[in-house]
């Protein structure tokens, strides 16, 4: 064991293990089962328990890593599109589609900024906010927001489980990566059942006004107005 926490703390000293943070961090913006968060909240372990690496560049890269993933997920919808394949313009998907853009529309910071800390879904929601042409700029800056915010987050986790086990460096890394897994549990069945109150909410105000324009509708049907003849 001591010869295992060894090396695994010579590794994290080496020099290729932030371009290779960048890389793990980039590629799971596009391919989920990367496990990127795993490896910041090891490496912030180490950092605050054995000193490397640099925990303010884990931040950064980590950060710069995320945002280039997020956008290249974006590209990729926005090269792709909501109906170049068949499949895509069932009437299910195309209904799909149209329900993203409008919810990115109403919702975009809400929808980018909460996806990214679910593996899956931050690619789903980047690929088709590229896809169904959601402002560019407007996305660039909420994935600037989200990367950095996943990074403290990761970060923050990673250094809390150091910070408790700071004299045994696999055991701060292991758990740093129970409490982040456990930790994307909640945050995702949490912000699904805020989208599901949101969208219940959404239903009951669309029945809402569908009754007061029936209404509305019944009332005229059952006093129609009557012109004064006109007398020559």
């Amino acid at each position: 064991m001591d010869a295992l926490n060894v090396f695994i703390i010579d590794a994290a000293a080496q020099w290729w293990v932030y371009p290779l943070l960048f890389a793990l961090c980039l590629i799971d913006g596009i391919f989920p089962p990367v496990p990127s968060e795993s490896v910041v909240v090891a490496l912030a372990a180490l950092a605050v328990s054995a000193g490397v690496p640099n925990i303010w560049l884990i931040i950064a890269i980590a950060a710069a890593g995320a945002m280039a993933g997020d956008n290249i997920a974006y590209l990729i919808g926005r090269r792709i599109g909501s109906n170049r394949f068949k499949w895509m313009q069932r009437p299910r998907v195309a209904s799909a589609f149209a329900w993203a853009r409008k919810e990115l529309d109403r919702r975009g910071a809400l929808l980018i900024l909460s996806a990214r800390y679910i593996p899956i879904g931050r690619v789903a929601v980047n690929m088709t906010a590229g896809a169904t042409g959601f402002h560019q700029r407007r996305f660039v800056f909420f994935s600037i927001i989200a990367g950095i915010s996943w990074s403290l987050y990761s970060v923050g986790i990673g250094a809390l489980a150091g910070q408790w086990f700071h004299d045994h460096s696999l055991l701060a890394a292991g758990l740093a990566i129970v409490i982040a897994l456990a930790m994307g549990l909640v945050v995702d069945h949490g912000l699904k059942l805020l989208y599901k109150r949101k969208v219940r909410k959404s239903h009951e105000a669309q029945d809402t006004a569908s009754a007061t324009e029936d209404t509305a509708d019944a009332s005229k049907s059952a006093h129609p107005r009557t012109g004064t003849p006109v007398s020559h």
